[in-house]
């Protein structure tokens, strides 16, 4: 293939963004040239320009909301000036295919990539389809899940499941420098807190208040979100942060047990690397409930636990938390039956024939 040329789109929240930094260092290493389309001032900005050799092109979208607002007027010329925006980028970057992984943003960029002829594949991470992936489906080629409940909410004749994709460098963590990191030792287990990418207010605050109990059973590494640090809390075994990035493989590494929000990208990586979960989804007057999807399909394969955020409080955190360790031996016995590397190969093989010739 002469053209070697890829186009990598998706954002709005991290869970939109992290599957593309799995698999862009994959392309690069075979020589493909790398294009991507974000919005301007979204998380993907921030991730995607610390890329070497990544060219980044923001462009207009909307929200898309399910509810009621003004903006709702604003968005939909929104959409076609990123359309055409989009349209215009892929015309003079002339990629050979194009992967989306949803949020608002990918929208235009696939329409476009209808208009201009040029072959887009989705990746859906959630057990249902987002409304960005809704809007976008019938203008790609292909739409990879990443649980196999989605076959039953998409194309049949354009679908596949594949699984979750793995950033490789996950895999690669130091547990003595995650725990060097974190100032923590090996006489208790470490129990890591995540509350998705913006922080979970409610999350935050039940488990500071929980704090003197969980410090008698665990060691706490708390990823609180920007803004979310409280200064006022030193105790020795509880280490607090804003935003973990190139350290975070390390942490992992020196993680036995996770408390998180259930988004599907982050859920399939403590699957991946055998970490024991108790989450806690969004709950559904926060969102369109597909977290309480995730969280209940990985109950079922006793993968995780799940607190419903309606239930959090000290009490029940800190029984959930004894009953995650509890079973365990379970989760992990049953963790080990999952392959994430056949996952990410078979995206990349379906990417590259999907691709112009």
């Amino acid at each position: 293939m002469k053209n070697k040329r890829i186009l990598f789109t998706g954002g709005g929240s991290a869970g939109h963004v992290i599957v593309n930094l799995a698999l862009i260092p994959v392309f690069q290493r075979e020589g493909w040239e790398i294009d991507y389309i974000g919005s301007k001032n979204g998380i993907e900005r921030n991730l995607i320009e610390q890329l070497d050799h990544v060219n980044y092109y923001p462009i207009s979208t909307g929200k898309l909301r399910r509810y009621m607002s003004i903006e709702n007027l604003k968005d939909p010329f929104k959409v076609i000036k990123g359309t055409l925006q989009a349209w215009r980028i892929i015309g003079k970057r002339k990629p050979s295919v194009i992967f989306s992984k949803g949020g608002f943003v990918s929208v235009p960029v696939v329409l476009a990539s209808k208009m201009r002829g040029v072959s887009a594949v989705i990746h859906e991470s959630d057990y249902t389809p987002g409304l960005a992936n809704k809007l976008a489906i019938p203008f790609s080629k292909k739409v990879l899940a990443t649980f196999p409940e989605t076959m039953e909410y998409i194309p049949e004749e354009k679908s596949e499941y594949v699984g979750a994709v793995i950033r490789e460098e996950l895999f690669q963590g130091n547990k003595e420098r995650g725990l060097e990191l974190c100032g923590f030792n090996r006489s208790k287990p470490v129990l890591l807190i995540m509350g998705g990418s913006g922080g979970s207010q409610k999350i935050n605050e039940t488990v500071r208040e929980s704090l003197n109990e969980l410090l008698n059973h665990f060691q706490i590494a708390h990823i609180c979100g920007n803004g979310k640090v409280d200064d006022s809390i030193d105790k020795a075994g509880y280490i607090q942060f804003e935003y973990v990035n190139e350290e975070l493989k390390d942490i992992f590494a020196a993680t036995d047990f996770v408390l998180s929000r259930a988004g599907s990208n982050a859920i399939f990586e403590f699957l991946a690397l055998h970490i024991p979960m108790l989450l806690i989804p969004l709950s559904r007057e926060a969102s369109r409930g597909d977290q309480i999807i995730n969280a209940n399909s990985f109950r079922e394969k006793s993968y995780a636990r799940v607190l419903e955020e309606e239930n959090l409080s000290e009490e029940t955190l800190i029984k959930e938390l004894k009953k995650l360790v509890q079973q365990a031996p379970i989760m992990l016995d049953k963790m080990k039956t999952y392959q994430s590397e056949k996952s990410r190969d078979r995206v990349i093989e379906i990417i590259k024939s999907s691709a112009k010739k």
